[in-house]
């Protein structure tokens, strides 16, 4: 048991030299290595002049998703002389939300007790090696020599940060060897009863330590043969610590601090408005604006990015913020983002943000045991596009033009008049406009000046460049978008002159006069006199058929029709081109309630109330329009009286 017990020793001393930069030891005669190997210990026990901090692992290996909640007290200015006198030495640690824990370590035992080295301890431990891989600084106390000795942390304080209050911590204390047999871990705490965080997989096999009291206020780790894993404990708020080690060949142990977790990253929906914008995002104190923790987003791609975790030690109140990376091209405010705060160690309490439109928030303080992960979600406002296309043949007239809009209710947001003439269109891309994300806007077009729409057929097509946006896009003129962050959504509407007649049917009327006022300034009142004008202009390049116009009027109700006064037509500026009219043929009167057919009733009177609708049909063929302003049209005048 012996001889094996030293080749083990042997064998740990020879990884330790291993790992130091003067590699060519290994090639020294005995003599000369022991002198060296002498230096060596010297050189890497003496305290290094560096600030004490704890730092989390680089890498999680097989270790939990919980890795990065421990913060590992790096021990390099630990002090064996000191920690052995009966004052003990005095080591503070500043923790990353700027909190300071402080003890007092006092070492008995065996002569030599510990020395505070790099992690892994050796190549069989199972911390460093297989879980929890790159802790920085020097975490683990390692034994110089066979033997029991005990280090008891006392008076273990947090000074949390201005305005924050110390509150519920975890204190944690981890094997930092490889407990075999013959060797233990015996640990004690004034505080919450051990609780065991983690089992650390072995670098080969299954095989464990046993271990005991969990629960308590006392756990025992007991050596087991062969490769073995690694426990870690935690305690909550405890003030004193004390950890017993017995070494067979070497023994180890490191320290640690968790309170609560939290980690920001950002995901970008979509592209950038520009390829230069890149995003900050920090955590700070929300009492003095003290950053803790940020990132910087990079590239391209939309991440997500992520900054290292933050551990918190103290109860302080947190704020969350994301702005504008130095060398961005654009504002803020062109982008939109929202944030949401999970947590994936347990329920989600109902305080945390979830989806809030907010570039800046207090989150208030974390609360033990929780490991948040907060995302900023951020996409570049959504920017909206309509084009003008002409079909094959151009416009139907040289000068029509048309005005393109982009709305959000009644408000104009973006409009583009055409010029141009034939097929050529000038003037007709509103270019992309940012807009609200979750808003409605609508994608149409009206005629500019003699134009008539009537004369062309429209569609609309639109695409959106954010690949996989859920956006429903609208498929026809006059179509509504409610656009999301990151879309990118160009509408173009195309107009194929048609080759028809295109009637346009215009109604309006005017009091002529009425019982109280005559004919000056008459009112629309009972017994007043109304005329009705009906006109009817071809706007299309082509004729319809003979005897195809035919126009039937449904009467206003509470109106008599005005059998004393004829029924007029008179041609447009641009004559219709029709028949003469016949008033006694060519209009007929219906009595039916609904205005429909037989339009064969006979008005009686001067002023009849049982005219329910008229009908017109004049003869002939309507001529062709030839430009936008010559367009043939006539006009039906009739009188009823307000009942």
């Amino acid at each position: 048991m012996r001889s094996a017990l030293s080749a083990r020793f042997a064998n740990r001393v020879f990884t330790m030299i291993s790992y130091s930069r003067d590699m060519a030891l290994r090639m020294l005669p005995v003599r000369r290595m022991l002198a060296a190997m002498a230096l060596l210990f010297a050189l890497m026990w003496s305290p290094a002049a560096m600030a004490q901090n704890c730092g989390q692992a680089a890498t999680q290996g097989t270790a939990p998703a919980s890795w990065q909640t421990y913060c590992w007290l790096n021990l390099a200015n630990y002090n064996d002389t000191l920690a052995r006198t009966a004052a003990g030495q005095t080591l503070s640690f500043t923790l990353p939300d700027g909190s300071v824990l402080s003890f007092n370590a006092r070492v008995t035992g065996t002569t030599t007790a510990y020395n505070a080295v790099t992690s892994p301890s050796w190549t069989g431990a199972a911390i460093g090696n297989t879980a929890f891989i790159g802790i920085p600084g020097r975490p683990v106390l390692y034994t110089a020599s066979a033997g029991t000795r005990t280090i008891t942390l006392s008076n273990i304080t947090v000074i949390p940060p201005v305005g924050a209050s110390a509150t519920v911590y975890s204190f944690v204390v981890a094997d930092a060897e490889s407990s075999n047999q013959s060797e233990s871990l015996r640990m004690t705490t004034n505080g919450g009863g051990w609780q065991l965080l983690d089992a650390v997989n072995p670098i080969s096999g299954s095989a464990f330590p046993t271990i005991s009291g969990v629960g308590t206020g006392t756990v025992t780790i007991g050596g087991q043969p062969g490769t073995v894993g690694a426990h870690i404990l935690g305690s909550n708020s405890p003030t004193s610590v004390t950890v017993e080690t017995q070494a067979g060949g070497l023994q180890g142990v490191m320290f640690a601090v968790r309170f609560a977790t939290i980690r920001l990253e950002t995901q970008i929906i979509g592209a950038r408005v520009s390829s230069a914008d890149q995003f900050n995002y920090r955590i700070a104190s929300a009492i003095t604006g003290a950053t803790l923790n940020n990132g910087t987003t990079s590239g391209s791609g939309g991440g997500p990015f992520s900054a290292a975790p933050l551990n918190m030690s103290a109860g302080l109140p947190l704020s969350l913020a994301l702005d504008m990376a130095p060398g961005s091209a654009s504002p803020l405010s062109a982008y939109v983002s929202s944030l949401t705060c999970v947590n994936t160690a347990g329920a989600t309490r109902a305080a945390l943000p979830n989806n809030l439109a907010a570039t800046s928030t207090a989150i208030g303080q974390l609360q033990f045991g929780e490991y948040l992960v907060c995302t900023y979600t951020v996409g570049a406002q959504p920017r909206l596009q309509v084009r003008k296309v002409l079909g094959s043949g151009g416009r139907r007239f040289s000068g029509d033009q048309f005005t393109i809009r982009i709305r959000q209710g009644q408000t104009i947001v973006a409009s583009r008049t055409t010029t141009g003439s034939s097929g050529t269109i000038n003037d007709g891309d509103t270019g992309l406009v940012q807009v609200t994300s979750g808003t409605s806007y609508i994608f149409d077009e009206v005629a500019a000046g003699t134009t008539s729409l009537a004369n062309y057929d429209a569609v609309m097509a639109c695409t959106n460049s954010a690949s996989g946006s859920p956006t429903a896009l609208p498929s026809a003129v006059g179509g509504a978008v409610t656009p999301r962050p990151g879309d990118v959504i160009v509408c173009t509407i195309t107009n194929t002159r048609s080759s028809t007649a295109e009637l346009v049917v215009e109604k309006s009327s005017v009091v002529i006069s009425d019982p109280v006022n005559g004919t000056i300034n008459p009112k629309l009142i009972p017994g007043a006199i109304v005329e009705y004008a009906i006109t009817v202009r071809n706007v299309g390049a082509s004729r319809p058929d003979s005897a195809s116009v035919i126009i039937t009027d449904i009467m206003p109700a509470d109106m008599a029709f005005a059998t004393g006064t004829p029924v007029t037509f008179t041609n447009g500026a641009t004559t219709s081109g029709l028949s003469s009219f016949n008033a006694a043929t060519m209009v007929g009167f219906s009595s039916n309630a609904s205005g429909s057919g037989p339009y064969t009733y006979t008005p009686v009177g001067a002023f009849d109330a049982a005219v329910r609708a008229i009908r017109i049909t004049p003869a002939g063929r309507m001529n062709a329009a030839t430009s936008g302003t010559s367009q043939p049209s006539f006009t039906i005048r009739f009188r009823a009286r307000v009942q």
